[in-house]
């Protein structure tokens, strides 16, 4: 028997009109999870209009209130963290170890976000005129849209949930519906942590069918968006033609630069868990390894040594290291960069197709692939593949390879792996990505700090920290003149 999930408006847990549900399927096995709505435009108004009539009260319950509800939130996370990082790994593929780290993350943000309740710092500061006082303050935005991916299907909701809910905004919640239950998870336990009914509004389907009418409702005054570059810039001309607020953060074709004086056993490390961690279905994911030519030849041969050794399979195994890619479409677009590759006249040294041996073939596996004699301008060296997939590039100086790494339409994150100080802060100034990693991989955001890209990865806003609260709030500004008469700011007659 397959359990059936429901949508959840205005504090109540509903199908949607249409009757209509479709299939939750693990990609690893083949199994069917569970049945989700295949909701409406119907179901789009029915959570924006509760979370607009909830914004009313929400907006008025004291900040550090709404961080007590987060705290309480927070601490059921840390109770189910086993659960919820099986059902995570059952959902979308990604081992174990990995799914704990991403319930971890969630919890770590929701910590943080909860702890900002008793913060939302504004500024005072000196007014220019006698007797006032001037101050600053943030306030809520309103209703929110936080339309979210699949390959990080708990902590990408909470950076984009939590901070929305302790400025005082009020949410409807699109997940991509490749993970419905992860979804489902975390707003039961937002509504056993006690947040009112319509607060949250949670609605499942897909993404054309919802997200333009959620886009286009003007009483949503904030769509907050994870995904490809394409969605990313159909919401941005809705949304600039509506003349409402949009955080984008989108794709990525990061790298890791390798010079010759680095620790390469440490570089091949960071290059493996970079490149083949969650499949490499990552926007952080490192895709290109920039690689200094006269460690080449050494570097290539312990790179494709440790990919061949990484065992794939079912991700709730022990010793799996690599699970499977998300669903059909994306097998086929890994596949399809395998062949523009091979047409390019780069070079395959492991990998290249579809596993299907045994139990994989009930799967949707891509074992690691590495591509070597890369030049930068190759379509595998510039777009990106969302998979396994990773292409070694020489080049003869540092110079040389910032200007590669900042050659390309994303701007997410790079690393850096050397010894020579000079050459690292070179990097950390001249590398025009938004993250930067010194000795270590692409990959391991922390919930305190922003998270975000240059270029075609992001609209300029930032994730996480106190950086997602600018997203989140807006500023008012406030005079208090306590003169007793008319004072006329820059005027002195």
């Amino acid at each position: 028997m397959v359990d059936e999930y429901s949508n959840y408006i205005n504090g109540k847990w509903a199908g949607a009109n249409t009757g209509k549900t479709y299939e939750n399927i693990n990609p690893a096995t083949g199994e069917i999870l569970g049945l989700f709505p295949l909701s409406g435009a119907a179901e789009v108004d029915k959570a924006v209009d509760a979370a607009s009539r909830a914004g009313v009260k929400w907006r008025k319950l004291p900040a550090p209130k709404r961080g007590e509800i987060l705290f309480k939130a927070a601490e059921i996370m840390v109770q189910r963290k086993e659960d919820l990082a099986r059902r995570m790994t059952m959902e979308m593929g990604k081992v174990l170890k990995e799914a704990r780290g991403d319930v971890q993350e969630g919890i770590d943000m929701t910590y943080y976000m909860a702890a900002e309740g008793r913060r939302l710092f504004g500024n005072t500061t000196p007014s220019e005129l006698s007797n006032k006082y001037a101050l600053s303050m943030r306030v809520p935005i309103g209703v929110v849209a936080a339309i979210t991916p699949w390959n990080f299907p708990f902590a990408i909701p909470t950076w984009k949930i939590m901070p929305a809910l302790v400025a005082g905004n009020t949410v409807v919640f699109k997940p991509s519906p490749f993970t419905p239950d992860m979804a489902y998870q975390l707003v039961k336990i937002l509504e056993e942590a006690g947040l009112p009914p319509g607060v949250i509004n949670l609605i499942y389907g897909e993404g054309p069918v919802l997200g333009v009418p959620l886009v286009e409702d003007p009483r949503v005054t904030l769509v907050s968006f994870t995904g490809s570059t394409k969605v990313g810039g159909e919401i941005a001309q809705r949304s600039a033609r509506l003349g409402k607020r949009y955080s984008l953060e989108m794709g990525g074709k990061n790298a890791i630069i390798v010079m010759e004086d680095a620790d390469l056993d440490l570089a091949v490390e960071g290059i493996i868990w970079s490149a083949f961690g969650t499949s490499g279905q990552r926007c952080t994911a490192a895709s290109r390894i920039i690689i200094q030519r006269s460690i080449m030849p050494y570097l290539t041969e312990k790179i494709v040594t440790r990919a061949e050794r990484l065992r794939l399979g079912n991700g709730l195994l022990p010793g799996t290291d690599v699970g499977p890619v998300i669903h059909q479409e994306a097998l086929d677009k890994i596949l399809r960069y395998i062949k523009i590759g091979l047409e390019e006249g780069a070079k395959l040294l492991i990998g290249g197709g579809r596993a299907t041996d045994g139990e994989l073939s009930k799967g949707l596996f891509v074992p690691p692939t590495v591509f070597g004699d890369v030049t930068p301008k190759m379509r595998i060296a510039q777009e990106e593949i969302f998979g396994p997939v990773t292409a070694l590039i020489p080049v003869d100086s540092l110079q040389e390879a910032i200007a590669v790494n900042n050659d390309t339409p994303y701007g997410l994150v790079t690393a850096i792996f050397t010894r020579d100080v000079n050459s690292a802060f070179r990097a950390m100034e001249d590398i025009t990505t938004g993250i930067v990693y010194i000795n270590s991989g692409t990959i391991g955001a922390e919930v305190h700090l922003p998270f975000g890209g240059t270029r075609g990865t992001s609209n300029g806003h930032r994730e996480a920290g106190q950086a997602a609260l600018d997203v989140y709030t807006d500023w008012k500004t406030v005079f208090v003149d306590y003169s007793g008469r008319l004072q006329k700011a820059q005027m002195t007659d």
